[in-house]
């Protein structure tokens, strides 16, 4: 074992945090579960959902045979959810292709939604202990700058080429996953993106960035991440009971597939703010306005998009039947049994924090 895998590893030892993946090593599925999870997700916003998780679909068999509604339920507020869905996908494909068990074969492992080759090298070097790399943005921050390695990782092919090489070259055998692991944790905790702590790192004495000046300069990002602003609708629409009524996005759909929501569009170039609120209330619930109340306004960040997302009351002359798939009344006491984005759940406590304020009567 060379001196930078000796250095790493024994700073490892004594550093790494305790994590409840980090006593699931020996499960595959486990370390599958929290990869996915930590994909654009820190580590603190992950660990009680994996704790959630976990207690409710321990083993890939209990997560195949769940209803996609409780998978949701149970993501709900972690974001990014074809995550979510390529799992419960995925555990039922292994349920189905390979006997319940996770393969440790990187071809069958590749074959899984939701599995490129940072996860399987994940999952094949931490719980299989392969000699598999990874590359994650921890690691590529690390490996550039202990190389310096030039190009922008994000659209330069052939700094991907040279990044995937050096994690490979650098794994030391028989301690693949350990290695990995340590290589995250540096990057997390000592090798930060603006503010390296350099003055501790462990391994600072072969670090090429270091000797030039400027660790920060590494990574060569180049391109500017390009907002898309957006303006929604979601309408409240109340039953005589004062229930609020619920459609289910499609599970096809790439944002939010699945999930619940107040009836909702996205406002069109040139079109008012009561016109999308009419057509809210029309394609999502089959509904003509007569009288609308604006109740609440959330803001919120996903992907490139910042959503503007308005919330109206309304009134209307006929209640028909929504033109969703599914659909529901939902209480406040009732609203935890449907999985909401985090918009349409901020959406909704403004709704009901406004019940005592006299809104509109359908």
């Amino acid at each position: 074992m060379n001196d930078f895998a000796e250095k790493l590893l024994a700073w490892f030892a004594g550093c790494k945090r305790d994590l409840p993946w980090r006593r699931l090593q020996h499960d595959p599925y486990a370390v599958w579960v929290s990869e996915i999870m930590l994909q654009q997700t820190t580590v603190a916003a992950v660990i009680p959902f994996y704790n959630k998780w976990m207690a409710r679909f321990p083993t890939v068999q209990s997560l195949a045979e769940a209803p996609l509604d409780d998978v949701l339920k149970h993501w709900a507020g972690l974001g990014y959810y074809a995550r979510a869905r390529n799992l419960h996908k995925g555990a039922g494909l292994v349920a189905a292709e390979f006997g319940g068990v996770v393969p440790s074969d990187p071809k069958q492992l590749l074959s899984l939604p939701g599995i490129g080759r940072y996860t399987a090298g994940a999952i094949l070097s931490i719980a299989f202990n392969q000699e598999a790399p990874i590359l994650d943005a921890n690691v590529i921050r690390v490996l550039s700058r202990l190389h310096a390695v030039t190009g922008d990782p994000k659209t330069s092919v052939a700094t991907q080429v040279v990044l995937w090489r050096l994690a490979e070259e650098a794994l030391p055998l028989g301690r693949a996953g350990e290695f990995n692991e340590a290589l995250m944790e540096l990057g997390a905790l000592v090798c930060e993106a603006g503010a390296p702590r350099c003055g501790t790192c462990p391994v600072s004495e072969h670090c090429a960035a270091k000797r030039l000046g400027d660790p920060t300069s590494y990574p060569q990002f180049t391109g500017v991440k390009k907002w898309l602003d957006v303006e929604d609708v979601s309408v409240a629409v109340r039953n005589a009971a004062r229930e609020v009524l619920l459609v289910q996005r499609s599970p096809e759909l790439a944002l939010w597939g699945g999930l619940w929501e107040l009836p909702r569009a996205t406002r069109q170039d040139g079109e008012s703010l009561e016109g999308c609120v009419a057509r809210a209330a029309y394609e999502g619930a089959g509904l003509n306005v007569c009288a609308m109340s604006p109740f609440g306004v959330v803001k919120h960040v996903v992907a490139n998009r910042r959503i503007t997302l308005h919330g109206f009351e309304i009134a209307a002359l006929d209640f028909l039947e929504p033109k969703a798939a599914a659909w529901a009344w939902i209480t406040p006491e009732t609203r935890g049994n449907y999985a909401l984005a985090t918009p349409q759940v901020k959406l909704t406590d403004l709704l009901f924090a406004s019940d005592t304020q006299g809104r509109l009567e359908l």
